[in-house]
């Protein structure tokens, strides 16, 4: 007997306090990623996964030899803090996928959660920290920057998925073991499944967009709202704006692209809002009108609603106020509020 009342309910209540926990610290891991790239702190620490060599920025103050070996990058101390917290919680929150990883493989007996889901889980948190030393050595390629965040919100994505099928098996106790597993849900056809799905990759491409705008520093681009440079179809260069390449060698924090490239980048992700909120809206109608369906779906569909028109106003805000660091980090933590509200309609829809 064990404080959790039997020895094979303990693995159940580790997972769980574990999946809370790692989409806690993932939260704010992808949050810290928009502060860090936002306060231009990406290179704050420019060798990877020390800080000049050392394990945190005070050692790298007190070195100046460490610091001469990259003259083309003077330490700021504030920067090399930021960068190097943001790199501590990444690395505990890889650490947390790996025990989850280890409980279900130990466990897959009792089919607590699915193992080929929890596999992919720790893949996509490796690559993550791949695509993070990437940044750092590849000096703030904007496509690096851009998979990167995608990266953090699939992770993301994937630690609510196993919470949100975790708590669902709890509150219809339904037995793992019996053919229906977290992470792992059999599909039923309908339409309101299927518009969740298409405002869910509508939602995937925008925030696409969305990095690709940060990573070029064209967030500026568009000072005005609703109009674009004072108007509707501003002057654009998209030849060079979607460039995904340009070689290595080449430092991108700044950007290198010419402003009318930038105007293109913005606007392009201004259009790509406008077709994401009516996926969204869409979907969200779909299942507020569905017969039948299941309250957590109605619950899920008003939070995608309440989670897009917050996005929206921030966003809108940010530019008329000049983008303030508070508003424009905002919006990445909305973002990814949106996308959990989303998901949350997805499963919900696809369960009932």
């Amino acid at each position: 007997m064990t404080s959790f009342g039997t020895p094979s309910l303990a693995p159940t209540v580790w997972i769980r306090r574990l999946a809370i926990a790692a989409l806690a610290l993932c939260f704010v891991v992808v949050v810290l990623g928009a502060y860090v790239r936002l306060t231009a702190a990406g290179l704050g620490c420019p060798d990877w996964p020390g800080c000049y060599g050392h394990i945190t920025p005070i050692g790298a103050e007190q070195n100046m030899a460490a610091q001469a070996a990259y003259p083309n990058n003077p330490l700021h101390v504030g920067k090399a803090w930021r960068e190097m917290i943001h790199r501590y919680a990444a690395s505990t929150l890889g650490l947390l996928i790996v025990i989850i990883t280890a409980l279900a493989i130990t466990s897959r007996r009792q089919r607590l959660v699915s193992v080929p889901f929890a596999v992919l889980l720790l893949i996509t948190v490796v690559v993550q920290g791949v695509l993070g030393m990437l940044t750092v050595t590849w000096q703030l390629k904007p496509l690096i920057v851009t998979l990167h965040l995608l990266f953090g919100l699939t992770t993301l994505s994937m630690l609510w998925w196993l919470f949100l099928s975790l708590r669902s098996a709890g509150r219809d106790n339904i037995r793992f073991g019996s053919g229906r597993t977290p992470g792992v849900y059999q599909a039923r056809e309908s339409p309101a499944r299927t518009a969740a799905l298409i405002a869910l990759i509508a939602l995937g491409v925008q925030i696409a967009l969305g990095g690709w705008t940060s990573s070029n520093y064209a967030a500026v681009a568009c000072p005005d709202f609703p109009k674009c440079q004072q108007h509707w179809l501003p002057e654009t260069h998209y030849r060079d704006a979607f460039v995904l390449w340009r070689g290595l060698g080449v430092n991108y924090e700044g950007g290198v692209l010419q402003h009318p490239a930038r105007v293109a980048i913005h606007f392009t992700h201004r259009l790509g809002a406008l077709v994401a909120s009516a996926a969204l809206i869409f979907a969200a109608v779909a299942a507020l009108r569905r017969r039948g369906g299941r309250g957590t779906a109605r619950v899920a569909a008003w939070a995608v609603l309440g989670a897009l028109a917050l996005q929206l106003f921030i966003g809108a805000s940010m530019v008329l106020s000049g983008f303030p660091l508070v508003l424009a980090t905002a919006h990445n933590a909305g973002a990814a509020l949106l996308v959990l509200a989303a998901i949350a309609l997805y499963q919900s829809v696809r369960q009932s």
